[in-house]
């Protein structure tokens, strides 16, 4: 990732942390962006921190050229902001939450996605990652909202991929299932933590897809839950800088989980949260 500029969404969230500290290891400069974010929060000579609303529109385009005047180019985009509200069914759903869903699912992507893409493409490689959601392919009563939107995403991205093809320009998306953050501890305290899925995991996914070695993946969506590529992959209790190595054994993972995994624990009732 040495000479690569990532930008990277969502930068200070519970998996944007990972995310954002597995590209710094790998030698990338990153622009970490979030709605509030600093410089202190990530103690790195490559790290630039630009805070950021991704729900308007003006905010996005400015930040992506900042982006660029700054560091005289982009590379790779990851995206992985995003928020969930639950415990809901479509019926009692209220106008505010499907639109918070909207707003933080789908139409932040679009935003930054239209901003970034023509800079991409003058990569010549680019790459594009972005953070969906398991109950896109498998959804849940009572996230109708979320996945709806997530679901939203991920045909979105895979647009982008057919779109740009031709310019060397790679697009896909990471399918996770329940995660363990600081967010869902907290809104599910009762669930088996054990079982959820490792941030570290899915941030090694997201390296790999920026990879050069990825060149020929596009379109693509890759579902990936807890138990099984923790027993694949081993469990990582933290940012930790990942070997190589690990990648193949982790897209084996990405591409066997599909007929196996379950989006895990649903809450009844789940406050709006943003990661």
């Amino acid at each position: 990732m040495k000479d690569k500029v990532v930008f990277i969404t969502g930068a200070k969230g519970g998996l944007g942390m990972f995310v954002t500290q597995r590209f710094l290891a790998a030698g990338a400069t990153v622009v970490g962006a979030s709605r509030s974010i600093a410089r202190e929060d990530f103690p790195d000579s490559n790290f630039v921190a630009m805070p950021v609303d991704f729900t308007k529109a003006a905010a996005v385009r400015e930040a992506v050229e900042s982006v660029v005047k700054r560091c005289g180019k982009l590379d790779v985009l990851v995206h992985v902001l995003g928020g969930f509200a639950g415990g809901k069914t479509i019926a009692d759903t209220d106008d505010a939450t499907w639109q918070q869903m909207q707003d933080l699912n789908l139409t932040s992507a679009f935003y930054v996605l239209r901003a970034a893409i023509p800079h991409l493409r003058k990569s010549g490689n680019g790459r594009i990652i972005a953070i969906g959601s398991l109950t896109a392919v498998e959804p849940n009563a009572g996230l109708g909202a979320y996945v709806t939107f997530k679901a939203a995403l991920a045909m979105l991205v895979r647009t982008v991929a057919l779109e740009n093809k031709d310019a060397g320009l790679t697009a896909n998306v990471i399918l996770p299932g329940t995660m363990d953050t600081p967010a869902n501890r907290k809104a599910m305290p009762k669930a088996d933590f054990s079982k959820w899925l490792q941030p570290a995991n899915v941030a090694d996914l997201a390296l790999w897809l920026a990879d050069e070695r990825s060149a020929q993946v596009t379109g693509a969506l890759f579902p990936i839950d807890g138990k099984f590529l923790l027993d694949s992959c081993g469990a990582a209790g933290g940012p930790r800088k990942t070997s190589t190595g690990h990648w193949p054994t982790i897209m084996k993972a990405a591409a066997a989980v599909k007929s196996q995994s379950t989006s895990g624990p649903v809450p009844q009732r789940t406050p709006f949260y943003t990661f």
